[in-house]
């Protein structure tokens, strides 16, 4: 090997270590000795999120919680903050971008929106904000802060469209987006957001999947979005077609965006639709609320062949098959829509597809309903990947807080911790073992003397995966309001192969 090449190795090390978007490996050369060693869990050293616009309702109130958990092998400097980004309007025109600059001798923002800025590790910080100004926001966190750095955005409207409990985690940029679960009928009003963190201009294409395949759109071809800004786009704008169930692709041409669809029913409130993991042959949905009145589930398979896919439901107890649901077939770029009922029957629960024969790449989503009559309210759980290493919850109430894990193929003991509070509060941990196949409901530990917001993270210990959700309910008027995020690792750290110490004899 010789020096271009270790350069080479240097500067990949590097860039993986500063980003967390990057894993490396090398592979090993015929006839020469291999310098890689397993690869070392490195805490990442910067880290980007982007929290989209909380809402158009004038009575919407949001807060804002930050949190990122301890982590070992930091250092000591750092910072985690949010920033306004200049805002289009809902209808493209670009109005209200200069709303929210910075003021120049103070620094403030003078149109008052939160900025939460963390001011330690294990600690959550909250921020509140008011109405329908409420900007987009970008985010980054670098140095003891980024590993594992965690946004939570709730928002509460107390009548109207969409009136209910909103939530989404501020999620980072990429390139690729699946939301299957968005819709253009009649009483749906569907956002997708795009927020663009970078200096240069992103350039977007939205894809449009209804039940007969790709809707025709040119509207949603090659949408510019400016630096630091973030762009609403009315899904009912880029077709004609009224579909009641969709699946929406944003495709990045150039740059990198955040994205996330805010559904919006006329009578079953509404809520944030975050994106479905990348296309698998099997998925995990977690989460599903005990008291669900009504789930449908939504999948979506990019390429041109079927999907047949076996559905059980990990509950209490072990897998259950649903009655007349035993398996859904999916076809080759259409969007496939199954309703399920009340089919967790007052019982904890978590979706798992699997392949019938051969694995077909698809992506999923359940819109999930509580309630009754005109007091109904709607969630979503898009498909997750595994907690991983560790995940991460901001925003928990001492009261009004679910936290749901499941194993679907094999038992697993895992740890939960609640952080201080965040205006007070001591940490307290537990250990929780969820049996094979099955999903626990749990009442989360909360911390001693807790007051304000807390976090959870959950960190596997043994076993098989975990995957995870955390539920929030906060009912107003007779109405069970409730929101659920999904709980996938939070790539607090990243792989970096360890080289051997003595490189000397292999730069000759």
């Amino acid at each position: 090997m010789n020096r271009t090449t270790l350069s080479l190795i240097a500067g990949a090390t590097a860039l993986a270590a500063v980003t967390g978007f990057a894993a490396l490996s090398t592979p090993d050369t015929p006839g020469t000795e291999s310098t890689a060693k397993a690869a070392a869990q490195l805490p990442v050293e910067r880290t980007s999120l982007l929290c989209p616009a909380p809402s158009t309702s004038d009575i919407a109130e949001t807060s804002y919680t930050s949190f990122t958990p301890v982590t070992k092998g930091t250092g000591s400097g750092g910072k985690a903050e949010l920033r306004a980004a200049a805002q289009e309007s809902p209808d493209g025109s670009g109005a209200g971008g200069d709303k929210g600059k910075d003021d120049e001798k103070s620094g403030e923002r003078k149109t008052g929106e939160p900025m939460p800025t963390s001011k330690e590790p294990g600690k959550p910080v909250t921020g509140d904000s008011s109405g329908a100004e409420s900007p987009a926001l970008v985010g980054t966190a670098d140095g003891r802060f980024a590993p594992g750095w965690t946004v939570q955005e709730t928002t509460e409207v107390a009548v109207g469209t969409g009136r209910g409990l909103q939530g989404v985690n501020c999620t980072a940029p990429d390139t690729s987006f699946w939301f299957p679960g968005a819709s253009t009928a009649a009483d749906r009003t569907d956002y997708i957001h795009l927020t663009n963190p970078d200096d240069s201009a992103a350039v977007v294409d939205i894809e449009l999947y209804g039940k007969d395949g790709a809707l025709q759109s040119t509207v949603g071809e090659g949408i510019t979005v400016q630096p630091h800004s973030s762009e609403p786009v009315l899904l009912s704008t880029l077709t004609d077609e009224e579909q009641t169930n969709l699946t929406v692709h944003v495709n990045v041409r150039s740059g990198r965006v955040g994205a996330a669809v805010q559904a919006l029913d006329d009578k079953l409130g509404g809520d944030w639709l975050a994106a479905s993991t990348d296309p698998s042959g099997s998925l995990v949905l977690p989460g599903i609320p005990k008291d669900a009145t009504s789930v449908r589930l939504v999948a979506f398979t990019p390429g041109d062949a079927d999907a047949d896919l076996k559905l059980r439901l990990a509950s209490p107890s072990g897998p259950i098959t649903p009655a007349g649901h035993e398996t859904v077939h999916v076809k080759g770029g259409m969007t496939t829509a199954v309703d399920l009922g009340d089919v967790t029957r007052g019982e904890a629960g978590s979706l798992v597809l699997t392949p019938t024969d051969r694995s077909v790449p698809v992506v999923a989503a359940l819109r999930v309903v509580r309630g009754k009559g005109d007091k109904q309210e709607t969630a979503f759980i898009p498909a997750t990947r595994p907690v991983g290493t560790r995940a991460t919850s901001a925003d928990n109430r001492a009261k009004g807080s679910t936290l749901s894990l499941t194993a679907p193929d094999r038992a697993a003991t895992v740890e939960v911790t609640a952080s201080a509070g965040s205006e007070g509060g001591t940490p307290v941990s537990k250990t929780y073992t969820i049996k094979a196949g099955t999903t626990q409901d749990i009442e989360p530990p909360v911390p001693g003397g807790l007051k304000g917001t807390y976090a959870l993270t959950v960190e596997p210990k043994s076993g098989g995966p975990v995957y995870g959700a955390r539920t929030l309910t906060a009912t107003e008027g007779g109405v069970p309001g409730f929101t659920v995020q999904t709980l996938p690792d939070d790539r607090g750290t990243v792989a970096v192969p360890e080289a051997d110490e003595d490189l000397s004899v292999l730069q000759k």
